[in-house]
């Protein structure tokens, strides 16, 4: 006779051991973060981190507090670093790598055991307190057949999860980048336009007095102070874009309260004395864009995924019921007890359900991502392109300005000063050029953010966590603007 409860050990005990076997690095908290610590430290040369608890949280403020206090203006190094600490969005792409580890790690877990217990004449005087007892446990062997292809499905998602979580760790560093050039350009924007105020106030108010004389004609007032009034709405707004694009960089830093008195720069970097080549920046987006790895990942995880389905294709459902039924009796006069095994095997027959529209729906899947990563690719060599290309071309037209535009105009203001001094000028014909010469400025300006900016966008064509649509779009906007625009 076998014993019941002997025969329900023998089958649970090897189960719940493999079931307990986990994966160290799943379990960990901080499961997957080191490699993106890593990778994106590389390029960025910054530190981030991701906060779990209460005391993580009080650190983060405390560096972001540290750094704040040290530089009450800050520069784009620093303006990126507190972005990588105080991210909110940062720290819930962290969440989802923890997420995708918890996954992983689900599944390398054996599937819980099913057992079910029955009785029949409960409470029979004769047989005491039952007649018969009946007891299942269901295993799913089919879950144990396929569990090494589930966990390196799920590794794969899960490796693709760290590289998500690189790509968005290096777009926020750069989002901030660039929110921080179009700041401090906006700002010195500002300037410009005050001092070309400045220069239309004093005409403005020559004009007044002239006419007071009779020297000058109402007509020719007219125009200069219309001159000051559209000029201080161009002002004005200038300061409204400028106080927006401030407001944009303290969003990707995540700050508020007391913490917003912080200043940037009145004016943007000088323009390096040479660019730097990179012939071969196809070859190091291919090599290095972390997108296109994830792409990659999503290509192997589809395609183990495919196999999965191949693999249970016509079988979806195969289980093994083992246990055992006691039963009692009464044979002249005595009770009987007799218990015998019990195994039990259950699938699912493919009459109706072939597998082929689960076939086919892997196949699209496969070919889908096989397309994307074909497309990916393409897109990378022409963004490595354009971005070094507009990274050289923004260099020459900044310099352009810079070595040619503004001097040029400073040379007639200066000639007309002299005209002036001996008289063969007057006052109106100097602050003209005097104005020309600001607008040359402002567009000297906008062209040393537009290089800026371009060179900002070298490492993310390289890298990853490039310039979302609407910021490519907006960027576009700006470049082709030929008036002046706004800044502190």
């Amino acid at each position: 006779m076998i014993e019941p409860r002997r025969t329900m050990v023998a089958l649970i005990f090897p189960l719940v051991l493999s079931g307990c076997a986990t994966d160290a690095d799943y379990s960990s908290k901080e499961a997957g973060f080191t490699a993106v610590f890593n990778k994106t430290a590389t390029v960025t040369a910054k530190e981030t981190v991701w906060i779990q608890n209460q005391n993580q949280a009080r650190s983060a403020a405390a560096q972001v507090r540290s750094l704040l206090a040290r530089r009450k203006t800050l520069d784009v190094e620093t303006s990126v670093q507190i972005a990588l600490l105080n991210n909110k969005g940062l720290q819930a792409a962290y969440a989802d790598l923890g997420d995708s580890a918890a996954d992983a790690w689900q599944s390398t877990m054996f599937l819980n055991l099913t057992v079910s217990i029955g009785t029949t004449g409960m409470g029979t005087p004769e047989l005491g307190a039952f007649k018969t007892i009946e007891g299942m446990i269901t295993t799913n062997i089919l879950a144990l057949a396929t569990r090494n292809r589930d966990i390196a499905i799920a590794d794969t998602r899960f490796r693709q999860s760290q590289l998500t979580a690189a790509v968005k760790t290096l777009q926020v560093a750069a989002d901030t980048r660039r929110a921080w050039i179009g700041a401090v350009a906006a700002w010195e924007n500002v300037g410009h336009l005050q001092r070309a105020q400045e220069a239309a106030d004093a005409a403005s108010e020559l004009a007044e007095k002239l006419g007071e004389t009779g020297a000058m004609t109402k007509g020719t007032q007219a125009r200069e102070h219309v001159f000051v009034a559209e000029l201080a709405g161009e002002t004005a707004k200038a300061r409204l874009a400028a106080r927006l694009a401030k407001e944009e960089l303290t969003r990707l830093m995540g700050l508020w309260g007391t913490d917003l008195d912080y200043q940037v720069p009145n004016g943007l970097p000088p323009l390096p004395k040479s660019v730097v080549r990179r012939d071969t920046i196809e070859a190091e987006a291919l090599r290095n864009r972390i997108d296109l790895q994830v792409a990659k990942l999503e290509l192997e995880a589809t395609a183990r995924s495919y196999g999965l389905t191949e693999a249970t294709r016509h079988v979806t459902d195969l289980e093994i019921l083992t246990g055992f039924e006691t039963e009692r009796e009464i044979e002249d006069d005595e009770k009987r007890t007799r218990t015998t095994a019990q195994v039990e095997l259950e699938f699912a027959i493919p009459i109706f359900d072939t597998g082929k529209a689960r076939m086919r729906k892997a196949e699209v899947a496969y070919m889908r991502a096989a397309n994307l990563l074909a497309e990916k690719a393409v897109n990378v060599r022409s963004e490595a392109r354009s971005a070094y290309e507009a990274y050289r071309s923004n260099y020459d037209i900044a310099r352009h300005y810079r070595n040619d535009v503004v001097p040029l105009r400073t040379k007639v203001e200066e000639e007309s000063l002299l005209t002036y001094n001996g008289m063969i000028s007057n006052t109106f014909e100097l602050l003209t050029d005097t104005r020309d010469k600001i607008n040359s400025i402002l567009l000297a300006v906008n062209a040393k953010r537009d290089f800026w900016l371009a060179e900002a966008n070298l490492a993310p064509a390289i890298y990853g966590g490039g310039a979302t649509k609407a910021t490519a779009e907006t960027e576009v906007a700006a470049a082709s603007q030929s008036s002046a625009g706004g800044g502190h």
